[in-house]
């Protein structure tokens, strides 16, 4: 094994550990989950990710021929950052932190509105939060009040969001497009007093409206019953309440179903977004490097922590300028690019799958963007080299998170201002100022490199628990402080990461693990095919069996024998699709994530291509 340090129980892992002795084929694949098997990976998911292999000389994917001894019983491996830890504040609050340099670029753009061409400048920014926390005062928003925003990108979130956490209050970010029922429910278990909102949303907040202790208010139209958002924006800023605000107050609450159950209220702290944004943006050395130079397309939606988080906060923090988007539509995005020379382009995989196979694309002038950060679902390798011929210019990599972690667990160190080599289809490396452990879901112990198992993680940012809920916390979150992801992965001798799937969603086939990740990339490495997504069908001999859902690309016809036979010469016996179903669209989240319980429903009743 590579050099290590213990300290008591725990092994810290700073150099790469050692392959050991190569063990027979049909031993690993009892030992180690089928994933393990040669891979070519994915593209996007319903919390989906992807198992992308260590790039071999060569350029070819390959995988250890076997995994690193187990550790011994009791010996906790640890990995961290290869870059050095930072100095974190820990004295202020979330908007000082982020507006801390606003008052040296006064009058540049903070944010440009791509669907109106309204810009608004970072003095006008710091002028209208400071106005809305007196206007909430003035309304009556205590400390610790909460605030439900459910509106589109655009300033009128930040500033809400702002100006809410000046006055001490806290923010429930939720998707406008719910139904009536979904928000209700979010905005009683938040026990929120305010949504602020669209006129167009309004009618399905109707029944809130017979509720006195909820003011409902819009940011467009004036709307009988509503307060309008110039009582916020209008008010006077010398009446900004000062609020004593810890570092462990709650600042937002966005709702996550975490590892299993129903959504949840994920408490972030200041001290949790102020970590998270400080491991991206700070120190001499930051992991993701954008400045005050930079444009950043956020077309991602703010009310999701992924936005919220690395574009809106770290944008703010650097003095970016945040070129904002309602909804994503590809031409109005690349016209904005070209317009606006956007460098900066945080995505989901769709975003890239479109930009990578859409037509459209080479016609616009696209040379700004430098950088390209995938997140919230994986992104395989087949899916990066597409897209990078497109834009051979631009980084492009993924970084890794989970609502409640604050939200980042790992990026890519290209992004980095001295940056590293990195392998496609890996999702980082751990964040600084945290630690990361691999751990097996059988014994519970923590792995070495090369071996996949559950991340868990333990930081400054994590949240500090779910609204209500200790059950849910103490099961999240355990007693020394990891918190379990849920997802498996397994982390490389270049401390790089690499995402298996989530472990509610690996395919049992007769006891072989089949991640439907795998899959997924493999189908959208076809010409012919657009877009795919791989469920488990239930069956009486082998548990289950995986079946693809498929998008063709304009002019194909493939048959479903076509789509089999282009699997089964590329995987293991037992990973083999059972059915192959022909549909337009791949169901997904605004995030970009599979709507993965649909096409189980849909693979459980007789279907019809």
């Amino acid at each position: 094994m590579a050099p290590s340090r213990v300290v008591g129980d725990v092994v810290l892992l700073s150099s790469p550990a050692a392959i050991a002795e190569e063990e027979e084929e049909d031993a690993i694949l009892q030992q180690l989950p089928a994933s393990i098997a040669k891979l070519s990976l994915v593209a996007a998911a319903d919390d989906q990710h992807e198992l992308q292999q260590p790039e071999a000389p060569g350029g070819e994917h390959k995988l250890p021929e076997s995994a690193a001894a187990a550790p011994p019983r009791g010996e906790l491996h640890i990995f961290r950052s290869k870059l050095p830890d930072i100095d974190i504040p820990d004295h202020m609050t979330l908007p000082e932190y982020c507006m801390e340099r606003a008052s040296q670029w006064p009058e540049k753009a903070a944010i440009v509105d791509g669907n109106s061409g309204k810009v608004l400048t970072f003095g006008e920014l710091d002028l209208l939060s400071r106005r809305v926390a007196a206007g909430l005062v003035t309304l009556g928003v205590e400390k610790g009040g909460v605030i439900a925003v459910l509106l589109p990108n655009g300033a009128e979130f930040v500033t809400v969001f702002l100006g809410a956490a000046i006055r001490g209050a806290i923010v429930t970010t939720a998707n406008p497009f719910y139904t009536a029922a979904e928000l209700q429910k979010q905005i009683r278990v938040a026990n929120a007093s305010m949504v602020v909102t669209q006129s167009s949303y309004v009618e399905k907040l109707r029944s809130l409206q017979d509720d006195s202790s909820i003011q409902i208010m819009t940011v467009d139209k004036h709307v009988d019953g509503c307060l309008h958002i110039s009582v916020l924006v209008e008010a006077d800023e010398s009446r900004c309440p000062v609020v004593d605000i810890h570092p462990e107050d709650v600042v937002c609450l966005p709702f996550s179903s975490g590892t299993t159950g129903l959504p949840k209220g994920v408490m972030l702290t200041h001290k949790s977004l102020l970590s998270s944004v400080s491991q991206q943006v700070d120190g001499q050395i930051p992991n993701f490097y954008i400045t005050s130079h930079d444009s950043v397309m956020c077309v991602l939606p703010m009310y999701h922590i992924y936005s919220l988080n690395s574009i809106m906060l770290c944008g703010l923090r650097v003095g970016a300028t945040l070129v904002t988007m309602a909804k994503f539509d590809l031409p109005l995005m690349l016209e904005l690019i070209q317009k606006y020379k956007v460098t900066v382009l945080p995505a989901v995989p769709p975003i890239v799958l479109a930009m990578a196979k859409n037509p459209i694309v080479p016609s616009y002038e696209l040379s700004s963007v430098r950088m390209v950060m995938s997140g919230a679902a994986p992104l395989g390798k087949e899916l990066e080299d597409a897209f990078r011929a497109r834009l051979p210019q631009a980084i492009i990599g993924q970084g890794y998170g989970m609502t409640e972690a604050g939200p980042v667990l790992a990026m890519c160190l290209a992004f980095a201002k001295a940056p590293f080599p990195v392998k496609s289809g890996s999702c980082g490396t751990v964040v600084r100022n945290s630690e990361v452990k691999i751990v097996d879901n059988e014994t519970g112990l923590s792995l070495t490199y090369n071996q996949p198992g559950e991340i868990c993680i333990r930081g400054p940012q994590i949240m500090k628990g779910y609204l209500n809920n200790p059950e849910a916390t103490a099961h999240t979150v355990d007693k020394d402080g990891w918190l379990h992801t849920g997802d498996i992965a397994f982390i490389d001798e270049d401390e790089e990461m690499f995402i298996v799937d989530r472990v509610k969603e690996i395919i049992k086939v007769k006891g072989f693990q089949v991640p439907p990740a795998e899959l997924e990339a493999l189908l959208i490495s076809h010409e012919g095919i657009l877009d795919a997504a791989v469920v488990p069908r239930k069956d009486e001999a082998s548990g289950e069996v995986p079946v693809a859902f498929i998008v063709q690309s304009p002019g194909f016809h493939l048959s479903e024998e076509e789509v089999k036979t282009f699997i089964s010469k590329q995987v293991v016996f037992y990973k083999k699709l059972h059915a192959v179903h022909f549909i337009d669209k791949i169901p997904t989240t605004p995030s970009g994530k599979i709507l993965r319980k649909e096409l189980r429903n849909k693979v459980s009743l007789p279907f019809q291509n």
